[in-house]
């Protein structure tokens, strides 16, 4: 019979989230959770059509050297407490960052098997003392290059081993990879074989709502914009206080806020310009979560935790990213979100003002409203026209980002759910993308409904498959 797998209940009681190394890594931010005192040695992957996402727990006693994401921008450190001593880290590796818990600390472990007595007398000390407090580490790699995933897991497998003190054969029984995502099943051989550790496959579905359930109770990870920024980052070349700068993503929008003291809480009017945070958060269903990956998959979560596939759009990130692949000389998909930064839509998009020559008040229609995406392109007179990848990158990121508001809204509407959460790794925290998103919640609904975002957006299915694990009772 195979071993059942069981949901673990975390502790999330004064979670924190730390600042992000980069903004490149600002996605993958590190949660600390003070609180959690379970020992973990699997890993979990969820591996769609673009990225491999993996999530993996670290203990350590001391709180992080990192601090908390609104105390501005450091290099986390979230590791087991001998991780600095790890002869094997490499001040040029990134990717370096703690140790995983061996099941064999917490067990009777046969210690002559051992040898050496410093060892004995570190396996002696780990096992006696039972120290509360770890975090959540988060990296991510392009499926396209899933052996270097493969080859990051392998590390930690091996890096933990050493740290502890414990056999790798006897670390590789330790550990278990939680998988879900298409690629669970068609890259199950190469996890299995390469890390010669047992695999365990999950529904995909089921692990995006366990994220879900379990990232929205930590604080300050769901936010939303105000509807004067989502006003202001929607208009090109708008240069009001809620104009991105240079990278265009949130963190430094965020950091902006607070140098102004203007990040205020949650309130029935937001304030304006600013980006507002859920700092006391509780079990929100029901709820939409829209889902953005490749493709899009919008699910129905009941109040009782029940969720339903009832939309979705083959029109996603895999759109945008293979389209403009094709259509801008951009290689990555955070260089297609450069370009979007310094583009102009107007140049390719035609807009309600290049029809009427003004706003069409009676439908509510202002004059920079897009009336047809890439309008602009198409010309009678048979000559083509000189388009840049800037330009072309932001209309395009428009297109797709619009396209999947009106769809979330419109099943929204139809199942009468007010909470909308976005999610997936088309987001990343990109202010335009961002705003809109918001923008077409905001307009189709008239302002009754509102976007929800997550700081951790792509990583709800990885954080739903390693909230499983192996029941002990039911392998043996």
């Amino acid at each position: 019979m195979l071993p059942s797998a069981r949901v673990i209940h975390v502790d999330t009681r004064g979670a924190l989230i730390l600042t992000e190394e980069s903004p490149e890594t600002r996605d993958s931010r590190g949660i600390y959770l003070p609180n959690y005192i379970e020992p973990v040695s699997h890993i979990a992957v969820d591996v769609g059509g673009s990225l491999a996402k993996v999530v993996y727990f670290t203990r350590s006693p001391d709180p992080p050297s990192s601090p908390p994401v609104t105390s501005g921008i450091s290099t986390p450190r979230s590791g087991s407490p001998s991780s600095d001593s790890d002869p094997s880290s490499s001040s040029t590796s990134k990717r370096k960052n703690g140790a995983l818990t061996p099941l064999a600390l917490n067990e009777h472990m046969k210690i002559s098997e051992l040898t050496g007595s410093v060892v004995r007398d570190s396996i002696l000390r780990r096992t006696v003392q039972h120290f509360p407090g770890g975090s959540l580490n988060f990296e991510r790699f392009e499926t396209d290059n899933i052996d270097e995933c493969v080859e990051f897991i392998q590390g930690l497998i091996q890096r933990s081993a050493l740290v502890n003190g414990v056999p790798i054969e006897e670390m590789r029984k330790s550990v278990k990879i939680m998988a879900t995502g298409g690629g669970a099943h068609k890259f199950y051989e190469l996890f299995s074989g390469t890390l010669c550790v047992e695999v365990r496959r999950e529904d995909e579905m089921e692990c995006l709502i366990e994220g879900l359930k379990f990232i929205t109770l930590i604080p300050d990870e769901v936010y939303y914009f105000s509807d004067e920024l989502i006003q202001s980052v929607t208009q090109s070349g708008s240069a009001g206080p809620g104009k991105v700068d240079g990278e265009g993503r949130l963190n430094g929008l965020v950091n902006t806020m607070l140098a102004n003291g203007s990040l205020e809480r949650p309130s029935p009017n937001p304030p304006s310009y600013a980006v507002t945070f859920e700092s006391n958060p509780t079990p929100q269903l029901p709820c939409l979560l829209v889902n953005i990956g490749s493709g899009v998959s919008i699910i129905k979560v009941d109040e009782d935790g029940k969720f339903e596939r009832i939309s979705g759009t083959s029109l996603g990130g895999g759109t945008l990213w293979g389209l403009l692949s094709l259509l801008t000389p951009a290689t990555t998909f955070d260089e297609m979100l450069t370009f979007s930064e310094k583009g102009d839509n107007a140049t390719v998009d035609m807009l309600v003002g290049d029809i009427y020559g003004q706003d069409y008040s009676r439908l509510g229609l202002k004059s920079t409203m897009i009336a047809s995406s890439f309008g602009k392109v198409f010309k009678k007179s048979g000559e083509k026209g000189k388009f840049s990848a800037e330009d072309i990158s932001r209309s395009l990121l428009y297109a797709v980002s619009n396209n999947i508001g009106q769809i979330a809204y419109m099943n929204a509407e139809k199942y009468n759910l007010e909470r909308i959460y976005f999610g997936g790794c088309f987001i990343r925290g990109h202010a335009a993308t961002i705003a809109t998103l918001s923008y077409a919640i905001r307009f189709w609904s008239k302002g009754t409904k509102r976007a929800l975002f997550l700081r951790h957006e792509g990583f709800l299915g990885s954080i739903g498959a390693w909230l499983k694990n192996i029941n002990s009772q039911d392998e043996q």
